[in-house]
């Protein structure tokens, strides 16, 4: 008994070491167990906050440099592309987001090789063009690396007006 515990001890853990982690790339190994960077998660959700500074601030070139040049914006029903995002769209979710103040849970970072999708809720409550605004909502992006780095590929957004 006493040699079998050791033995399996070990079976077990390297059979669990094959299931710790995917790598997202090139990363350094230490024995069977894999080694992945938290930095990725960290550098996804910082993109996700950028953009929404980006709208704060009011700057649509910062805000469409972190989008992916193809890019998909899903919300109210609609799918809409970078160009069509830049032309219509964008206005209205920089000046709702100068205009009402939000409140944004964690981001919640998920990555499968070079691909990330964040989710986070938020609450929004204030005024957007003359009417009263008290919602929640839910926000998904899809995030791909790139060259230049992570990019925000596609956004869905969802809300309603919050209940009582």
């Amino acid at each position: 008994m006493s040699l079998l515990l050791p033995a399996l001890t070990a079976v077990l853990l390297t059979s669990a070491s094959l299931f710790v982690a995917r790598p997202v790339g090139p990363v350094p190994r230490t024995g069977s167990v894999v080694i992945v960077a938290q930095s990725d998660s960290a550098a996804v959700a910082s993109l996700i906050r950028a953009y929404h500074d980006a709208l704060v601030a009011g700057d649509s070139t910062k805000a469409l440099g972190l989008l992916a040049p193809d890019a998909v914006i899903l919300e109210s029903g609609g799918v809409e592309t970078l160009a069509a995002y830049r032309a219509h769209h964008l206005v209205s979710d920089i000046g709702f987001a100068r205009t009402v103040k939000q409140t944004r849970s964690a981001i919640h970072v998920r990555i499968r090789g070079d691909v990330a999708w964040a989710t986070s809720t938020s609450e929004a409550v204030g005024e957007s063009r003359g009417r009263p605004v008290n919602s929640v909502g839910a926000e998904l992006a899809v995030v791909t690396r790139t060259s230049a780095g992570w990019r925000i590929s596609a956004f869905h957004w969802s809300s309603r007006a919050r209940r009582s």
